[in-house]
């Protein structure tokens, strides 16, 4: 992470010789504009098929995430993978359980209409259609785990590389945020200490899958130069 404050004390870890990537200046552009065209048919999915996963494809995805820059290099992140039928079925019944109840009586008039284009609503059939699910956890201080710094920054950048890592794989993924998420605590058996913050499915998109035609804001709307 950005440092907030200098300071001029030595660090106490010892440190190794930089290794960074060797670009050629003049393929750096070309290299930005090849992962920008694959990312760019990175689209959130609803409609999951049955194919399994590639063996070792989402432990090499969460090795990726886990190289993300946390505060005070704390990485206080967690990655569940939940591939259990029965485990799926539970996460899918309490997450919609929620989902009642925001769609029903906590999200305000705004914010339903926000959502009524995509068409979404209280049913999660994702949670236990797609092979896997990825429950990400923030680790927050605890009897075995230290104090986190920057931490809902690091896990979001953590779990943007692991969407990267999974779409390069040829992968879809869906961010689900039910709230609260204290049930997934209990279904992922995790200690108080660490709090979920991002449930994501994993897999190959159904063959009739559909997605909302939309369109992502111009380079000029986005970028300002100073």
């Amino acid at each position: 992470m950005v440092d907030s404050a200098s300071t001029t004390e030595a660090p106490s870890l010892p440190t190794v010789p930089l290794r960074p990537m060797s670009v050629p200046a003049d393929e750096a552009a070309d290299r930005c504009r090849a992962f920008h065209e694959v990312m760019a048919q990175r689209r959130t999915v609803r409609d999951y098929s049955t194919r399994p996963l590639p063996e070792g494809v989402l432990e090499t995805a969460v090795r990726t995430a886990a190289t993300a820059p946390s505060g005070a290099h704390v990485q206080p992140w967690r990655f569940v993978v939940v591939t259990d039928p029965g485990r799926k079925r539970r996460l899918r019944e309490a997450a919609e359980a929620e989902e009642r109840e925001f769609y029903g009586h906590r999200a305000s008039e705004e914010w339903l209409a926000a959502l009524a284009p995509i068409g979404t609503d209280w049913r999660k059939p994702f949670l236990e259609d797609a092979p896997a699910v990825i429950v990400v956890f923030e680790v927050h201080k605890g009897p075995n785990s230290p104090r986190p710094y920057y931490t809902k920054e690091s896990v979001g950048i953590a779990v943007g590389l692991l969407l990267a890592s999974l779409h390069q794989a040829g992968l879809a993924t869906l961010t689900h945020t039910p709230s609260p998420m204290r049930f997934l605590n209990e279904i992922c058996e995790r200690p108080q200490e660490e709090r979920a913050a991002y449930v994501i499915p994993v897999g190959y998109p159904a063959d009739d899958a559909r997605v909302p035609d939309l369109e992502r804001k111009p380079l000029d709307e986005v970028l300002v130069r100073l």
